[in-house]
């Protein structure tokens, strides 16, 4: 007997919002197949207004009730039975969050959950991480968003710890991490990884997603350090603009590229990692793998 439903996950990022609806197939005495069906990616950026202005603008207030009201009618047009929406550093840190999320209820019908960078960690976490590491190995991954970035160790097939760490791509561009923030990063990661022999990068996001993309390396490959240095430096050697022209990156991305780089780059150095690895997961993934082993809340549509 075939089962087949669609899940959604709504990720309320800093730099961007995403929908993904999944189908769940379950068959007898087999594990369920979670099969992405579609996703839409709106760079709305909340965090240029929150991290800047410490709220959301009017301006951006309104795109996220038209972004909302466009994924409800997405949802239901899909005939989604369950979904959950993640809010995490934007929408943390503005003051004016609450309000939003009541107005997005009121008039979109959808209930926004604000988790803190743990909760966010443990849900990407649940993604299939697992079958893409070596449990003899140990490994850093690193989630970089646009407001924070999530580090974990994992050790024999186990995380053993993790951090969230306001270091992200659009704080970056404002120029707002601190240099102690950056000291305390580099301290956590050589203190946590001093006792392994080898560490190996895990890279998850949309910045490191592209450049993997771009470097047409068959999924399973790792890019090594020196890859992602050379790319780094080349980026650097191009304009914003031609940066968009040149190398055919979205505006939205065309920016954030660099401060994401930085962030693997410095990981890489702080582990001693030669390689990171990029299996092309994140929270909207482990979104509805939570929401279908109820390890977190969901909403029945």
């Amino acid at each position: 007997m075939l089962k087949i439903q669609k899940f959604a996950a709504i990720d309320i990022g800093s730099n961007a919002v995403r929908l993904l609806i999944s189908n769940i197939i379950e068959q007898d005495g087999e594990p369920a197949i979670f099969k992405k069906n579609s996703l839409v990616r709106v760079p709305i950026r909340l965090g240029a207004d929150v991290f800047v202005n410490g709220k959301i603008s009017k301006y951006n207030q309104l795109r996220m009730l038209d972004t909302m009201t466009a994924f409800s009618l997405l949802m239901k047009s899909h005939g989604v039975v369950r979904y959950k929406a993640c809010a995490t550093s934007a929408m943390r840190e503005a003051s004016n969050s609450t309000a939003l999320s009541k107005k997005i209820q009121e008039n979109c019908g959808i209930s926004i959950d604000t988790i803190d960078g743990e909760e966010e960690a443990a849900i990407i976490a649940a993604t299939d991480l697992n079958t893409y590491i070596d449990p003899n190995k140990t490994y850093l991954y690193v989630d970089v968003g646009g407001g924070s970035t999530e580090f974990s160790i994992i050790h024999n097939g186990e995380k053993v710890k993790s951090k969230s760490f306001r270091i992200g791509t659009v704080r970056l561009l404002n120029d707002i991490v601190k240099n102690e923030t950056w000291t305390e990063l580099e301290s956590w990661i050589k203190e946590n990884t001093k006792e392994y022999y080898r560490v190996e990068l895990i890279g998850s996001g949309g910045n490191i997603n592209k450049i993997f993309k771009i470097s047409g390396k068959d999924i399973g490959k790792p890019l090594t350090y020196f890859y992602l240095t050379s790319y780094y430096k080349m980026l650097q050697n191009y304009s914003y603009e031609e940066r968009i022209t040149k190398l055919n990156l979205n505006q939205d991305r065309a920016d954030v590229i660099i401060p994401a780089t930085r962030i693997y780059l410095s990981a890489m150095k702080w582990s001693g990692a030669k390689d990171i690895y990029v299996p092309k997961i994140g929270l909207s993934d482990g979104i509805i793998k939570s929401m279908y082993y109820e390890t977190v809340s969901s909403i029945t549509v």
